[in-house]
Formats: C-alpha cells, sequence, structure tokens
C-alpha cells in the first residue's frame, strides 16, 4: 500500500470499493482513488486534517512546510505534503501487514 491508501484506510477509515474508486461509509460517498491526492491538494489534506481532530489529535502548524498532529511533526515542500507526511507517520504501522487490511 501507497501513502495515501494508508491515510485513506486507517485514519478516514474509507474501504476499496472497486479498484478505482473508495467508499466513505460515514457520508456515503464514493471518491475515486484519482480524485483524493492530498499531497498535491491542500483542500484534500484538509480533510484530513478535520478526521485526525475529529480522533482527538491536536493539529499545528507553521503555515508553510511544517505539520504536527500532537508530538508527531512532519515537513514538506508545501503545507499539504507535510500533513500528508505526518498523518501518514502516525498511520503506518508496520506491524500489520498489508493483507490483513
Amino acid at each position: 500500500m501507497n501513502k495515501v491508501e494508508i491515510i485513506a484506510r486507517r485514519i478516514l477509515g474509507w474501504k476499496l470499493n472497486r479498484w478505482d474508486r473508495w467508499f466513505d461509509y460515514e457520508k456515503g460517498e464514493f471518491i475515486a482513488v484519482s480524485d483524493f491526492q492530498p499531497e498535491q491538494n491542500l483542500d484534500h489534506a484538509l480533510r484530513i486534517v478535520a478526521r485526525m481532530k475529529e480522533l482527538g489529535f491536536t493539529y499545528t502548524t507553521d503555515g508553510r512546510t511544517t505539520a504536527c498532529f500532537g508530538d508527531v511533526c512532519e515537513t514538506g515542500e508545501t503545507l499539504a505534503e507535510a500533513i500528508t507526511n505526518a498523518a501518514f507517520s502516525i498511520a503506518d504501522n508496520r506491524s500489520v501487514p498489508d493483507e490483513w487490511l
């Protein structure tokens, strides 16, 4: 799984409905895999921020290239990339084999 897939499954709780789209059970909507690009799109990254806040994480940023969820901070070339990197750092649990997800 790549970074975006891990975030979609483990943080947003989406399920892969078909090879090319996710299903968000909370909102009852389909999201095309190609339409969710949080590393490039700040609005998509902010969707991750909203979910992390719902999960109890505090979000802080320098507004440009650093994002933190609690004490986990990451950087990126853009804020969207930094948010995605920080979320991935929290979501990535290498003790769970990909085939179990």
